[in-house]
């Protein structure tokens, strides 16, 4: 049994056991520090029912409205220890994001949400797309830079995988040939 419960600032000292995982990355304090002063309701944590050890957290905001009034959810970082993977724990937190960013809450109306994967990550690839995520575009040296990270083009390379919510009726922020379209970082940032 685990509890779900607002991510707090003290939890980056307890998440070490899950953030070995060579596919997490593991921001400074401050950066953590600025999601929960901006988007508190967007991070939470799971922990054991009978200690405070951290099993898995989840670190998502709202993107502000682009020119183009894009408004969407993005995961920074899900995680979760290995020993709790397998028990429905990524698809609990990813439907909390979803209930969030979707319209009909109090919170944010956004067309979709979004987050970034290692292109060689199958694992979490294959669970994304059974909760509905689709390859967006792959993006050419996303994770160049990052600490543990390989050089092979799968292990630099990043998929932008989206999952449209209700208020897109049309579909038109996902793709089916999203692995196919190549744009660099600076795109993604622009």
């Amino acid at each position: 049994m685990s509890i779900i419960r607002p991510f707090e600032l003290q939890d980056v000292l307890k998440f070490n056991s899950i953030n070995v995982d060579a596919w997490t990355a593991t921001y400074h304090t401050g950066y953590y520090a600025s999601y929960l002063a901006q988007w508190p309701d967007f991070c939470v944590a799971v922990q054991g029912s009978f200690d405070d050890t951290l099993a898995a957290y989840l670190i998502s905001k709202h993107e502000p409205p682009p020119p183009d009034n894009l408004h969407h959810g993005h995961v920074t970082a899900l995680t979760i220890k290995p020993e709790y993977r397998g028990l429905g724990l990524a698809h609990i937190l990813i439907d909390m994001l979803e209930r969030l960013s979707s319209s009909g809450t109090d919170c944010v109306d956004a067309w979709f949400v979004d987050l970034f994967v290692r292109c060689n990550n199958t694992r979490a690839i294959e669970m994304y797309e059974k909760m509905g995520y689709s390859v967006f575009r792959r993006v050419v040296d996303y994770y160049t830079g990052m600490e543990g990270v390989g050089s092979t083009k799968d292990e630099l390379d990043g998929f932008d995988m989206r999952k449209s919510m209700p208020k897109d009726t049309t579909k038109r922020h996902v793709r089916s040939n999203g692995r196919d379209i190549l744009v660099s970082a600076d795109q993604v940032w622009a």
